[in-house]
């Protein structure tokens, strides 16, 4: 898919801004083009004040002049616009595959509606078969996280094996929050609700990528134009 239809999908969502909204920045090479295309909306006069979800997303905004701010500040945020790894018919998500799903989750939860932006590879007839979920892990007793991870894997007929995310063999990949990340590669996830509930009932994941009943419209770029999917109508 190209980087132009990327950026087709990320202008839709321009549509849904009005001035004075409090936005989420979302994490990703489409979440990119939507902040370079806000930056642009800011520099003509558009008042907005945003929360990135990651420090590549802050550095980003801070170059484009896009007034930021937090969530010790700001109790709500009006709109989040992000991208996704995997979208099902329903528009729940798989993402994290950029290591920003911790904030990228609170972020979403503070917001009023959610927008993802995506090409059409990332739809999915339902969660899992292309993309690993990723799982956020504390540092402090990894072994026995995993373990209990390959156990629910196990239970839920995952396909695939579990994996520490690294960025080169023998160093793992450290979050923004200082947590480190495992790949789990389900297959199909037949119950995605009841997989969300026994991950965080795991004493060391802090948070996983699945993102259910938080994505209100997708705005998804095919080689013949955009799509609006809109949850509940797919």
């Amino acid at each position: 898919m190209s980087e132009d239809l990327k950026r087709q999908a990320a202008a839709m969502a321009l549509t849904n801004l009005r001035p004075g909204m409090r936005l989420g920045l979302g994490t990703g090479s489409t979440a990119r083009h939507f902040v370079d295309l806000l930056g642009e909306k800011v520099a003509a006069g558009f008042d907005c004040i945003c929360v990135p979800t990651s420090e590549v997303t802050a550095r980003q905004a801070l170059s484009l002049n896009i007034p930021l701010s937090d969530l010790e500040t700001l109790d709500r945020l009006d709109l989040t616009v992000d991208g996704a790894d995997e979208i099902d018919p329903d528009l729940n998500l798989i993402k994290g595959a950029g290591g920003a799903l911790l904030r990228e989750k609170i972020v979403a939860a503070a917001s009023d509606a959610m927008v993802v932006i995506a090409d059409d590879s990332k739809l999915v007839p339902a969660l899992g078969p292309r993309f690993p979920l990723p799982i956020e892990v504390n540092r402090f007793g990894l072994g026995a996280t995993q373990r209990a991870v390959a156990d629910v894997m196990a239970r839920h007929g995952a396909q695939g094996p579990l994996r520490l995310r690294e960025t080169a063999p023998g160093s793992p990949y450290v979050t923004d929050g200082g947590h480190l990340l495992l790949d789990a590669f389900f297959g199909r996830i037949s119950q995605p609700e009841a997989l969300s509930r026994d991950l965080l009932d795991i004493a060391g994941v802090v948070q996983h990528g699945l993102f259910l009943k938080m994505c209100k419209t997708a705005y998804v770029a095919t080689p013949d134009g955009v799509r609006t999917l809109t949850s509940g109508t797919n």
